[in-house]
């Protein structure tokens, strides 16, 4: 039979999983800003690529970004893995929520490109779930600003056609949603790494 404890041990014990949920969470700087960067870029050269032949000016960007992207998270994630090998509860449902964002993600854009349609929009606004998310999980709340930011681009995204308008509301969701946040996260990893 297990003693209660007293409110002293409770509070430590709090305290505790807080502080291991903040170095665990600000992990996750790196995924923002690389994601970032690389999802901004791609918008650029499909701008730049526009009046290119339909594989160049429309997909090449996106799956170099994707490919190259899924690669080093993959090599970041595996080594991160094996450096601190526990991880608490809310790893786990943060790690199940952007896997469902990109199994989701992955289904929209081939069933869009079969039907000849864009699925920019709509990606971006299925962004807004996995990040608003992620902040409230986290309580932060510039990643809680960057989904309902992404949510208002991709609103905005569906009424227009010009696509220098397009590419400056993507790209400002990406540095406003991701890029800063992740930052700011980066910052804090560091102060923690640090005390």
């Amino acid at each position: 039979m297990e003693t209660p404890m007293t409110p002293e041990q409770s509070l430590r014990l709090i305290e505790s999983m807080i502080g291991q949920a903040k170095k665990s969470f600000s992990k996750l700087s790196f995924y923002f800003l690389m994601w970032g960067v690389l999802l901004t870029l791609a918008m650029f050269a499909t701008y730049v690529l526009r009046d290119q032949p339909d594989a160049w000016g429309q997909g090449a960007p996106w799956g170099i970004a994707g490919i190259l992207g899924g690669i080093v998270s993959s090599v970041h994630g595996a080594r991160q893995g094996r450096r601190e090998p526990v991880n608490n509860p809310m790893d786990g449902l943060i790690g199940w929520l952007w896997a469902s964002f990109v199994i989701t993600m992955m289904i929209m854009i081939v069933v869009s490109v079969l039907d000849r349609r864009d699925p920019g929009a709509m990606v971006t606004l299925l962004t807004g779930i996995p990040t608003f998310m992620t902040g409230q999980i986290m309580r932060f709340r510039p990643l809680v600003l960057g989904g309902i930011l992404f949510w208002a681009a991709g609103i905005a995204m569906h009424f227009s056609d010009d696509p220098l308008t397009l590419t400056l509301l993507y790209c400002g969701a990406m540095v406003f949603g991701y890029i800063i946040p992740g930052l700011m996260l980066k910052r804090q990893e560091d102060a923690l790494r640090t005390a």
